[in-house]
């Protein structure tokens, strides 16, 4: 039995990797941080020349027509390069018209979203009430109305809107619509957010057109859990990479004319980085893989991977800026980039204790 990635799976990631060193290298990354847009619509555009916005949309709507795991080893790379740009809310989008959608609603969407002509969000976070101290991110919270064909009310945290032709909301009763980013009723305020390469933004509609996704209360579940995993994607590959770049930068950094990355402590916390980071590949391959071919386990596993590998993905975060010394706190030093993709990873479509949560409740317990 193989339990490795396939040729084909290795050369995607290899191809992801090398785009992504020639698009947005340090100096350009640094760039897009600073201005705090997170997209740069070359960027997108040769993105979408190397198929990564159609991934997982099927071949007959001009996508690659690849499953789940694919497209969280996509963002594994994502998360490695902190590349910025609406790649999660494009692909959950992407990912409801395709099974919720009516054959008009994907005739008329898909090709423009596997192509990157058309931007996509998806919208799904309330919050319940003002001092709330958790969002309603699950389809049994929604509590957004959809009244004769439009909805009234907010969504928060919703990534990259400014960039969004379409956005998926999510509607009471655990229905999904299409809103037109640019409907009447539609408005938007932004959100100062920490993770710069993905901003969000709240969404406020005031009797907005919507369209509903035929098999929205049935699909949406599905679709949440597809984001776990490429949340869980995400954060693993930045964990690798906040990894790579502390070794580096201990095993020049001298004090007391020795490199650092010869004291016993340094050692030991890299160490337990390490082991703590490798299980996590097995985590989100068999998310993926239960997502795709094991649908009654897929619910179970996706929350068990997000919770536990965007956990993980702070403390490294935070380990490795500890590690970085007084220059790991600055601005300029840039393992910020991706201390802070894990942040973004943890929070969006709840926390660990709430992936815990659903755990238990998908268990029995």
């Amino acid at each position: 039995m193989h339990f490795g990635l396939s040729e084909e799976q290795e050369l995607l990631q290899q191809a992801l990797r090398d785009f992504a060193a020639g698009e947005a290298p340090p100096a350009r990354l640094r760039e897009l941080f600073d201005a705090g847009e997170g997209y740069d619509p070359v960027i997108w555009q040769r993105a979408a020349e190397v198929g990564l916005q159609g991934l997982m949309v099927p071949e007959r709507y001009g996508g690659a027509g690849l499953e789940v795991l694919d497209g969280a080893l996509a963002f594994e790379v994502l998360g490695e390069t902190a590349l910025p740009g609406p790649f999660l809310g494009h692909a959950l989008a992407s990912l409801a018209l395709s099974r919720a959608g009516s054959d008009a609603q994907r005739e008329r969407w898909l090709p423009r979203l596997a192509s990157g002509e058309a931007v996509a969000s998806f919208a799904i976070a309330e919050a319940p009430d003002e001092n709330a101290m958790d969002l309603a991110w699950d389809a049994e919270r929604w509590a957004l109305p959809l009244v004769s064909g439009c909805v009234t009310g907010r969504k928060t945290c919703v990534e990259h809107v400014p960039q969004s032709e379409v956005v998926v909301v999510g509607v009471a009763g655990g229905g999904l619509v299409l809103v037109e980013s640019g409907a009447p009723g539609v408005s938007v305020e932004a959100i100062d957010s920490l993770d710069r390469g993905r901003p969000l933004a709240e969404l406020c509609f005031e009797a907005a057109p919507a369209e509903e996704l035929p098999g929205g209360v049935e699909h949406a579940p599905a679709v949440l859990d597809a984001g776990r995993i490429l949340l869980a994607a995400d954060a693993f590959g930045a964990t690798w990479k906040l990894l790579r770049m502390t070794i580096d930068y201990v095993m020049t950094r001298e004090q007391f004319g020795t490199r650092i990355g010869q004291f016993q402590a340094v050692k030991h916390e890299l160490a337990n980085h390490a082991s703590e980071t490798e299980p996590m590949r097995g985590l989100v391959w068999y998310a993926g893989h239960a997502f795709d071919h094991l649908p009654d386990e897929c619910a179970l596993e996706a929350c068990v991977a997000k919770a536990h590998i965007t956990e993980r993905a702070v403390a490294a975060g935070r380990s490795a800026i500890e590690l970085h010394g007084g220059t790991g706190f600055t601005w300029e030093c840039d393992v910020q980039f991706w201390a802070k993709r894990g942040l973004f990873d943890r929070g969006w479509l709840g926390s660990p204790s709430a992936q815990r949560e659903r755990v238990a409740t998908l268990a029995g317990w």
